[in-house]
């Protein structure tokens, strides 16, 4: 019987047709992580990279920066993947438990060379795949992965990220299962640095070790393509006795971008929160709510999200993107958040910091959460005149059940471009979303002029 590598392997490969559902989502995606790219190119963990790779930035790398000159295409694929992930405004994939475009996006860009042409469609096509294993890899470890404190960004992202630039560099069914064999030994990513900067590195180091993995495998190396469910595996190691491994992974004519979607992010801070945020701005504009009306405020959210929001009182801006309390007093004051509210002035504001100490959080039961893939996030009110409101969401805005209009998506662009300080323009928006027409990516300068800084070459 094929391993699971070999299974998945020949899957992504032999999907050569994708309906215009999942090219339009794939691109949606695609331009969102750009945005993300943007906007986080000057971030302090950003500049912390290029600071320790100095020597290695300059203008004659095969790979370009969104910060501005190239490198080598690992490291193109270490900061660009971090700037996409600084902010934690990049979207979320549920099957992989992952942010899975600020991995594969920055991976796929980073292998695009002069020397190959590669159409926008194809891209697009690296991309689908890229996403189809990941899911693949998800399927057997998840959610038990996750819960056991594993950033399945840096473990199953980077797995199934090295099959999408397997694809995208024309590798075979062989080199494509070695290179996620080598990926699995790459793997790690504790969701203890939740809040530091080390976070957003996580993204960086898979988007890396992805292309390294599939160069390794295209010059020769391999590893054993049974190594997600074998003893000592990854399974073994990563998924625990709750995990249930992928004998019954199967494959359908629908892609998982058309089934499940990708969540974009109308928040820039940690999904965990998005729900709550979301059922708390619905009941204040339902019942037309203002501060002095609050006595209190909890919220029923899922055990990995209890310990991924560790931050009651966060001392930084990292820390309030994990802060339930923040992220919910600064919402409901200002009846949305945006990226201006994650600096070190924002966060110290009077009013907001007067308003947390109202808001309580806990958790399900793991009795309750046994057996359920996704239990809804509970936001409960309750006003100085005695009312109690309640309001539950099982999906974040930008969901597929939830999605986000042309125009929600042109805004969240345009505020990336702002903070990365950037030419806004909604021309800029509206070129990336041809994306799937541009006939050679790796030599158009309008498509870099686009994702890169100006200064690069």
């Amino acid at each position: 019987m094929a391993s699971t590598l070999r299974k998945i392997a020949e899957q992504v490969l032999s999907r050569t047709t994708f309906s215009n559902l999942a090219m339009e989502r794939a691109r949606d995606a695609v331009v969102d992580t750009i945005g993300c790219m943007i906007a986080g190119r000057n971030d302090e963990s950003v500049a912390a990279l290029t600071r320790a790779y100095d020597g290695e930035i300059a203008g004659g790398g095969q790979a370009r920066l969104v910060t501005g000159g190239s490198a080598s295409p690992s490291l193109a694929a270490l900061i660009n993947a971090t700037a996409a992930h600084a902010l934690d405004f990049d979207d979320n994939f549920h099957p992989a438990r992952a942010h899975a475009s600020a991995v594969l996006v920055p991976a796929l860009l980073a292998v695009l060379t002069s020397r190959k042409v590669t159409s926008g469609r194809r891209f697009l096509e690296a991309y689908l795949a890229g996403l189809e294993a990941q899911a693949a890899v998800g399927f057997g470890v998840n959610p038990s992965h996750y819960n056991r404190g594993w950033h399945a960004t840096a473990t199953v992202g980077s797995i199934g990220a090295a099959a999408g630039v397997a694809r995208l560099l024309s590798a075979d069914e062989e080199r494509l299962a070695a290179a996620m064999s080598l990926a699995t030994s790459f793997a790690c990513g504790p969701k203890g640095q939740f809040g530091t900067s080390a976070k957003p590195l996580h993204a960086g180091i898979a988007a890396r070790n992805a292309v390294d993995a599939v160069r390794m495998a295209l010059a020769g190396l391999s590893g054993r393509p049974d190594i997600l469910e074998r003893p000592q595996g990854f399974r073994d190691l990563f998924g625990g006795d709750d995990a249930r491994g992928w004998e019954g992974l199967a494959f359908t004519d629908e892609h998982i971008i058309e089934s499940r979607g990708v969540v974009t992010k109308r928040h820039p801070c940690c999904a965990s929160t998005h729900r709550a945020i979301d059922a708390l701005l619905d009941l204040k504009q339902e019942h037309g709510l203002l501060a002095d009306d609050i006595a209190g405020i909890e919220t029923k959210v899922g055990i990995s999200a209890v310990r991924n929001l560790a931050y009651p009182e966060p001392a930084d801006e990292m820390q309030a993107r994990f802060s339930m309390q923040y992220c919910l007093a600064t919402a409901f004051l200002k009846g949305s958040l945006s990226l201006s509210d994650f600096t070190r002035q924002a966060i110290e504001r009077l009013e907001i910091r007067e308003f947390m100490p109202c808001i309580e959080m806990q958790s399900y039961s793991a009795e309750e959460e046994r057996g359920v893939e996704r239990l809804p996030h509970i936001v409960t009110v309750t006003t100085r005149d005695g009312r109690v409101l309640n309001k539950s969401r099982l999906h974040a805005k930008g969901s597929l059940e939830a999605p986000m209009s042309v125009h929600e998506r042109e805004v969240k662009f345009l505020d990336c471009l702002r903070w990365g300080n950037r030419n806004v323009s909604g021309a800029a928006f509206l070129q990336l979303r041809k994306l799937a027409d541009f006939e050679d990516l790796s030599g158009d300068d309008l498509f870099w002029s686009l994702v890169a800084d100006r200064q690069s070459p």
